[in-house]
């Protein structure tokens, strides 16, 4: 049964900026005025009939309404209300859900506060009695994070960015790429021709170094160490500032970041996006995932591409009216750090903290190579079947660093059916289901073994007659 959608926020923004009134707007669409006031209050779910004329008689693009980040906002604003900070008065959840639906901005804004906030006070913890510079941005205002804000940019557009996806998939298709048996002649073959640049693919940059481009000969130079995926992706992001550069700077301009370092960490990310979208072009990889039934390894010799470009492919496939199965997708090191994350599905990430240590992406480490699947169950109900792998990023010479990563990819258990590694794996044994939360912090379960801290949002009762695993009882 599909979800009902509420866009009441939207749909009142769409009709204050015609500058209409209720009962005219209604009269435009064929709407009886009290029909159109359910709607933008959201005591109605809006209809595809409705949709169908509001793209018709005001030219709205209906993806504006089909994305809703009601859910994500959500669970943002409970983490942020988390806080102890605001323990003495922290809202509920309805109250939280009521914010996030009529005025998804000011939750926006209470979110970077909050993070403006907290960032501030990591700051001062870790600084000391060592003087600190301003906490404010170039134009004086809260100053975040800027991988932050670009993390948060792809969260709220879907990872997918339709004029760089389109762009390269036709590239694509004159190149013929995706039937190529040699990714990075084709793509060398095409700097010569196209812009007179020679590659030079087999050079020795050192340990940090993987790509560099010389303008006054014309000459782009890769590490020979890469493996021949990370190569090709190298020079499809070298295509993609020749040739995208107006539209990097566009998407960048468009995603208001509050900080240079922002916007230019945005054009790197949006050329990377669009040199994913040229290796691994939409409509071809989307028929390839259903046919393999993702098969990730067997995705990756096809398109001859890495783990983690296959993976994070995946979690892109949101073209509206050509959607694939939509996946979480994350990186992390050792550490625990995450390093790369975005959720196409309700599953929610920790934004701060640690993530939960019953989930599956933490033991792939111990057996690097190995696929691990998972049945796991969020403290709303909902079922994923969650994929886990750990890779070692191999050195280039004896002493060289050696990374090792590993990288979770999952989607509802609706799906599973069409996953390959669900087969053999009874779903429906409930003593099979990791029973997982965001974070410790702001998990409701009251029966974990693993839990670190108590969610703050509860007490917490400490019996003096025994002693359990966890050393206390939520209220």
């Amino acid at each position: 049964m599909s979800r009902k959608v509420f866009v009441g926020p939207a749909l009142r923004r769409l009709r204050e900026g015609t500058r209409l009134t209720q009962t005219a707007f209604a009269q435009r669409l064929g709407l009886s005025v009290s029909y159109l006031n359910q709607i933008e209050n959201n005591q109605r779910p809006v209809t595809a009939s409705v949709l169908v004329a509001l793209g018709q008689t005001f030219g709205v693009d209906l993806a504006t309404f089909a994305v809703d980040d009601t859910d994500r906002l959500v669970t943002d604003l409970r983490e942020a209300a988390a806080d102890p900070l605001l323990a003495e008065n922290a809202p509920g959840l309805q109250d939280l859900k009521r914010v996030a639906s009529d005025s998804p901005a000011f939750a926006r804004a209470f979110l970077r506060l909050h993070q403006t906030a907290r960032r501030l006070r990591e700051r001062l913890q870790a600084a000391g009695d060592a003087p600190l510079p301003p906490p404010v941005g170039e134009e004086g205002e809260a100053a975040l994070l800027p991988y932050e804000e670009v993390r948060d940019y792809f969260h709220y557009v879907d990872n997918y960015v339709d004029d760089l996806d389109r762009a390269a998939e036709d590239l694509a298709e004159r190149l013929g790429l995706a039937a190529a048996s040699d990714r990075l002649q084709v793509l060398s073959g095409y700097l010569a021709s196209r812009h007179g640049i020679t590659v030079d693919a087999n050079a020795n940059l050192g340990d940090d170094l993987m790509e560099r481009y010389e303008a006054g000969p014309k000459l782009v130079v890769l590490d020979g160490s890469l493996d021949p995926a990370t190569r090709a992706f190298l020079l499809a992001n070298r295509i993609a500032r020749l040739e995208q550069p107006d539209a990097l700077a566009a998407l960048a301009e468009g995603g208001r970041f509050r900080s240079r370092a922002a916007g230019d960490i945005a054009r790197v990310a949006l050329a990377n996006y669009f040199a994913g979208a040229l290796m691994l072009p939409y409509r071809r990889f989307l028929a390839a995932a259903k046919e393999t039934r993702h098969d990730i390894d067997l995705l990756g010799r096809i398109f001859g591409a890495s783990l983690e470009q296959v993976c994070h492919r995946l979690s892109t496939l949101q073209r509206p009216g050509q959607k694939g199965i939509p996946f979480y997708f994350l990186k992390v090191d050792r550490a625990g750090n995450v390093i790369k994350r975005h959720s196409a599905t309700r599953f929610q990430f920790a934004r701060f903290g640690g993530a939960c240590p019953l989930w599956n992406v933490h033991e792939a480490f111990e057996q690097t190579g190995r696929t691990f699947v998972q049945v796991a169950e969020m403290p709303d109900g909902i079922r994923y079947l969650s994929l886990a792998r750990a890779v070692t990023r191999s050195a280039a010479h004896w002493r060289a660093p050696v990374r090792r990563y590993a990288f979770g990819l999952g989607c509802e258990l609706s799906y599973a059916g069409d996953i390959i590694y669900s087969d053999g794996v009874d779903l429906k044994a409930e003593a099979n289901v990791a029973k997982i939360g965001v974070s410790c912090r702001i998990c409701e379960r009251t029966a974990c073994h693993q839990r670190a801290v108590p969610p703050v949002d509860r007490e917490i009762r400490v019996p003096s007659d025994s002693r359990k695993v966890v050393p206390f009882d939520l209220s």
